[in-house]
């Protein structure tokens, strides 16, 4: 029998800079404008602009936690992490998914009572202090689009914080300009609800894909029997078992396999061709093969595939 281990991460320290850079810098501007949103929030009494202040408060914790996720992740393995700390990133993509669930759910509960009881809503300041928010909510978006919002997950749900938070500055903004003009208190509020939808549908997409990851499922981009397929219309190549593939985080995939080869043939010919195809063909660059000889009845454990 044979192993084979193939690694490889072109451009992984590239996109790790810049997703940290893009978290950082993100992270400070939310930050600082949070604060003035909350009192804002407060001295107009609007909901939506205090909602739009409570995800921004959120989307601070959610950024600064996906900053030190990146940290840890970027810390090397030891022989009691042996993948090191990437795994960090799809928790922090967890706690921030459900973190936009449990923020939608209390905006609906506050909606809901102003419904009941509507407050007194100081419109001019809530338009004010809401398109300033907007302002903050492009110009941190566009900075996490340096990033690489597209494959890693951690910096995605980050990203849709802020998206989430620019949503609520919109809405905050068509309500301050509705109650200012046409005296309809009932904006904030409906304004709110529109917001928490959309924002709860984001969480619970991003909760989704990282419990996916933490779960070891096979990445969405990939398909099973076409891998396995592939590998079985090698030549040499009799049979695969006990075949995986899953991810460490969201931009590293991983795979693990049994080739089964007639004895005596030329086991490292074969390994350097099938881990070529699973390179080009499917992009995985992270490995292991081992080698069975055709009719020895080893596939490596007890749930062979």
């Amino acid at each position: 029998m044979g192993h084979s281990h193939s690694h490889g991460h072109d451009g992984h320290h590239h996109h790790h800079t810049n997703n940290k850079k893009a978290l950082l810098w993100a992270f400070a501007l939310i930050a600082l404008f949070m604060v003035a949103e909350v009192i804002g929030g407060l001295l107009t009494n609007s909901l939506a602009l205090l909602s739009d202040a409570g995800h921004m408060l959120s989307d601070a914790a959610a950024l600064g936690l996906s900053y030190l996720a990146l940290v840890f992740g970027a810390k090397g393995a030891s022989s009691s992490k042996t993948f090191g700390y990437k795994r960090f990133e799809i928790l922090a993509a967890f706690i921030n998914g459900l973190t936009l669930i449990v923020i939608s759910i209390f905006i609906f509960i506050e909606a809901y009572q102003r419904f009941v009881d509507p407050p007194e809503v100081v419109s001019s300041g809530m338009l004010i202090i809401s398109s300033i928010g907007l302002l903050v909510n492009i110009a941190a978006a566009f900075i996490l689009m340096k990033g690489d919002k597209d494959d890693n997950l951690n910096v995605r749900s980050a990203f849709l914080h802020v998206i989430g938070d620019m949503l609520g500055s919109v809405g905050a903004i068509i309500a301050a300009l509705l109650i200012m003009f046409f005296g309809w208190g009932a904006a904030d509020p409906v304004a709110s609800i529109i917001v928490a939808i959309l924002i709860i549908i984001s969480g619970f997409r991003v909760t989704k894909d990282s419990f996916h990851i933490l779960m070891e499922g096979v990445p969405g981009n990939l398909n099973l029997d076409e891998i396995k397929g592939a590998l079985l219309n090698m030549d040499r190549v009799h049979g695969v078992h006990d075949l995986h593939v899953w991810s460490i985080t969201s931009d590293f995939p991983a795979l693990s396999c049994h080739l089964e080869l007639e004895e005596g043939m030329e086991q490292q010919a074969v390994l350097r061709e099938a881990n070529k195809l699973l390179h080009d063909k499917f992009g995985l660059h992270h490995t292991t093969i081992q080698v069975d000889w055709k009719g020895s009845g080893c596939c490596g454990d007890e749930h062979c595939n």
